[in-house]
């Protein structure tokens, strides 16, 4: 298949979660003999990060306005077989009227932060990727987030179809390497800084640093304010470009994963990072968010943590148990959340939609059923 897209970034990973994921997923693509062609706007605070610039499997297009962009998109979209259009593209609206108005064999929305548009809905703010239609006009909407939330796609914005498309590892850069000295660290951070998930990261990294001031703690990250609660035993990595994030990970004892409030309330998110640090062996200590379960098993594949002494009670845990749980989370990852594993669930989404198969039911209608019985 040719495959068009139009994004918010593939170029670059500085302080987004789209770039790492859809390169991971455009090379498996590109293993299985198709072609993707992205479409980027080419922004200053990404062009300043610029960590690929170009892709193996296809063609990236970086442009400067919408209207340089259109011509070459539309003589893409003429052989494409399909046309995507993601959240958060700076140009998701005129773009998903170019894709709509073509002979693309099948137009599909694919939100990478769904609970963040719903959340968005819901208070009646704006959202400059969706335009006044919702989703009623796309033949397939995926979404980054499962459970109730696509039920809540197909009713708050009239998507027809939807399903889960969920993050990845790249099995080609995210694997057990040896530690970097520069990232040793008893428990790492790796994440943009976000408000809405300081609370719980002050709760699970900064709390058991105070509490316990011979460990060494380390956050990997961009965008991190002066006022941020430091101690000395915290130490701060500028930005890191994703060939360095498993270096940063497979020096860690243990690594944090910490979700975004809105994700975290619905459930069913898990982060791009869970799984990449999962593939380098490492052992993951994770907030709790209904939905973890069926991706890793709390206790055997992840550590778990309702508050700061949860943190405490992993990092005194024995070497020997926190590397049991790091090889059984990578077991899981080789087993079901690999890029290519992501690649095959896109195809499957993709031929259930051309040939107007029912749309199985998520997640959270499952356990609705499960209860009822």
């Amino acid at each position: 298949m040719k495959l068009v897209v139009f994004g918010l970034s593939i170029s670059s990973s500085w302080g987004n979660g789209h770039a790492t994921l859809w390169r991971g997923l455009c090379a498996a693509l590109g293993r299985r003999d198709h072609r993707t062609v992205f479409f980027e706007r080419d922004v200053p605070y990404y062009a300043l990060h610029r960590d690929l610039t170009e892709l193996a499997d296809g063609e990236l297009h970086l442009y400067a306005d919408w209207r340089d962009a259109r011509q070459t998109a539309d003589r893409h979209l003429a052989d494409a077989d399909v046309a995507i259009v993601t959240s958060f593209c700076p140009d998701g609206i005129p773009a998903a009227e170019l894709v709509l108005a073509s002979r693309t064999r099948l137009r599909v929305f694919y939100d990478l932060d769904t609970p963040v548009t719903l959340a968005c809905l819901r208070a009646g703010e704006p959202i400059s990727y969706i335009g006044p239609r919702g989703l009623s006009d796309f033949d397939l909407v995926l979404s980054y987030t499962g459970g109730a939330a696509l039920s809540d796609l197909r009713t708050m914005l009239g998507a027809r179809r939807t399903a889960p498309l969920y993050g990845s590892a790249d099995l080609t850069i995210h694997r057990p390497m040896p530690a970097a000295p520069q990232y040793r660290a008893d428990l790492s951070y790796l994440g943009t800084y976000a408000e809405d998930r300081q609370g719980a990261l002050a709760e699970l990294f900064i709390e058991p640093a105070r509490r316990l001031p011979g460990r060494r703690f380390v956050i990997g990250g961009a965008q991190y304010p002066q006022s941020f609660p430091w101690t000395k035993n915290i130490f701060f990595v500028r930005h890191l470009p994703p060939a360095e994030h498993p270096a940063f990970y497979c020096s860690s004892r243990l690594t944090l994963n910490v979700t975004r409030r809105v994700m975290a309330e619905m459930g069913y998110c898990p982060s791009g990072r869970l799984f990449e640090a999962a593939a380098c062996g490492v052992p993951i200590l994770s907030d709790r968010w209904e939905g973890l379960g069926g991706f890793f098993e709390p206790g055997s594949e992840i550590l778990v943590a309702g508050g700061s002494g949860d943190a405490v009670d992993a990092l005194n845990l024995p070497d020997g148990e926190l590397h049991r749980i790091g090889r059984a989370a990578r077991e899981r990852v080789l087993a079901e959340h690999t890029a290519d594993q992501r690649a095959k669930d896109l195809e499957a989404a993709f031929e259930a939609a051309l040939s107007g198969e029912p749309a199985g039911p998520s997640a959270s209608d499952v356990s609705s059923l499960m209860e009822e019985a």
